[in-house]
């Protein structure tokens, strides 16, 4: 999103631009001052989203084709799509979309989905998803977001049954250095399963899916929301006694336990006995793992948080010092220098073979706009069209405009100061006043045993979750 920037202009005009949104053209007018070499003339030229995105960036659905269905929740679909139109025509994307009635009928649902577009926005790491463009109709709302065609790391641990030590080692590295990035932004994950960690067409991983994120959780702060996938939910979250990025280090523990073992540390037949277990039971680790992975996984998995390796202020800094990870240079993981232990077997870029093919049999298909929202409930997806800045920067290069002259106003007495009820700002659109969080229904494995024990190696066939996180 343009914020601010300076652009030069053949030498002879300097401009400063502030917008809340210049890709969205139907609003969005940007008032700016032009100062000439000489100091002492000035006019004002009126800059709108038409001018800037120049055919090429005003998306909407009609820019992208349909091409195959890659998942399907609650809220809406994620599709395949390929850019038909404007700047990265024939690129592939995953076009998320969600509908506005549904999401609006809960007030905290909407802040959750608020949430995501921003943190999308706001995170740029090797390892974290990218977003590309985000707008809106009457009835819904789209994200654009990279194709991730190696599918989930759910489906690759499912062919598998359990990952070796050095797999499991690189994938954990990826995911540890992407929270550890969350964390330094004061984000909590508190999703972290294998069915949200996403594998690139190389094999390196992307964390996807930031519905239950919450923000500004810095050092002594908590927050209390019961949300989350219940097998891999920390003890402080399950008894609300107030949570914090601890908890992304728990969820990393049982992730490890279950790559290496071929099931979450603590399962049961339902959710109550689930939650006693991770509450009460003796953490029982199977005799081949290694010292150092033994060691890793009962310290991320202590149920007293100030014993939790990575929950001091280092944060990542102390999990990466473990010896499980002795191997890893974090320079060259970082720099995606270290060779994937899989690459997925594609034959293009429009091959989704690692999706479930129970999406991707269906006839992709986006249907009808027709409902619309009250003028006061759409104001809560305010801001919400999006081009990246990988983008705004090919527009920078060709632009130009026409200056009138005019009666010169200052930026700062712009009549155009959008008013909102949610109090939405124009650097921050979606900051909400409130905790908003979600409390979401939540559904456990099949169980393992009746005892405290696990058992220590799934058989074929994982079981996928469903329904607990209310399709988000």
């Amino acid at each position: 999103m343009l914020t601010a920037y300076t652009a030069r202009m053949a030498g002879v005009f300097d401009i400063d631009l502030e917008s809340e949104d210049l890709s969205d053209a139907e609003e969005d007018v940007c008032h700016i001052s032009v100062e000439e070499t000489d100091p002492g003339q000035t006019e004002e030229v009126e800059l709108t989203g038409a001018i800037v995105n120049r055919d090429s960036e005003r998306v909407g659905p009609d820019c992208f084709e349909l091409l195959t269905v890659l998942g399907k929740g609650g809220y809406g679909k994620v599709f395949q799509v390929r850019k038909v139109q404007g700047a990265q025509t024939g690129k592939i994307f995953a076009m998320k979309v969600l509908k506005k009635a549904k999401i609006i009928c809960n007030a905290k649902d909407t802040a959750h989905t608020r949430a995501e577009r921003e943190i999308l926005e706001t995170v740029r790491h090797p390892f974290i998803v990218d977003l590309l463009y985000a707008f809106q109709t009457g009835g819904k709302l789209y994200l654009i977001l990279e194709c991730l065609i190696g599918g989930e790391l759910f489906m690759q641990l499912e062919k598998e049954g359990i990952f070796m030590e050095d797999t499991a080692c690189f994938y954990l590295g990826e995911i540890t250095l992407a929270l550890g990035h969350l964390h330094s932004n004061g984000i909590i994950y508190r999703d972290l399963k294998p069915e949200n960690i996403m594998l690139n067409h190389q094999g390196h991983i992307k964390l996807t899916d930031f519905g239950l994120c919450k923000e500004s959780i810095h050092d002594g702060a908590v927050t209390h929301t019961f949300c989350g996938t219940i097998e891999y939910m920390a003890p402080e979250i399950l008894m609300r006694s107030g949570h914090n990025r601890a908890v992304d280090w728990w969820s990393l523990g049982a992730l490890m336990y279950d790559m290496m073992t071929g099931s979450p540390p603590f399962t049961a037949e339902n959710r109550k006995k689930t939650i006693d277990k991770i509450l009460k039971c003796k953490l029982s680790l199977p005799p081949y793992l290694t010292l150092d992975a033994r060691d890793m996984v009962k310290k991320l998995l202590k149920k007293n948080t100030t014993q939790r390796l990575g929950s001091s202020k280092a944060d990542c800094g102390d999990i990466q010092k473990h010896p499980f990870f002795r191997h890893i240079n974090w320079d060259d993981l970082l720099n995606k220098q270290v060779e994937p232990p899989y690459k997925p077997c594609l034959q293009s870029d429009e091959d989704v073979s690692q999706f479930d093919s129970r999406f991707t049999r269906q006839t992709p298909v986006d249907s009808p706009d027709d409902s619309s929202l009250s003028h006061s409930a759409d104001h809560a997806f305010a801001g919400f069209t999006y081009v990246a800045p990988s983008v705004l920067e090919s527009l920078k290069e060709g632009f130009s405009f026409e200056p009138r002259t005019r009666p010169v106003r200052r930026l700062n007495s712009s009549p155009r100061t959008p008013i909102s009820p949610l109090k939405f700002s124009l650097s921050e659109p979606f900051k909400a006043s409130g905790d908003g969080e979600a409390e979401l229904p939540i559904q456990a494995k099949p169980p393992p045993s009746e005892n405290c024990a696990t058992q220590p190696i799934r058989t074929p066939g994982r079981t996928k979750k469903k329904g607990h996180r209310s399709g988000r």
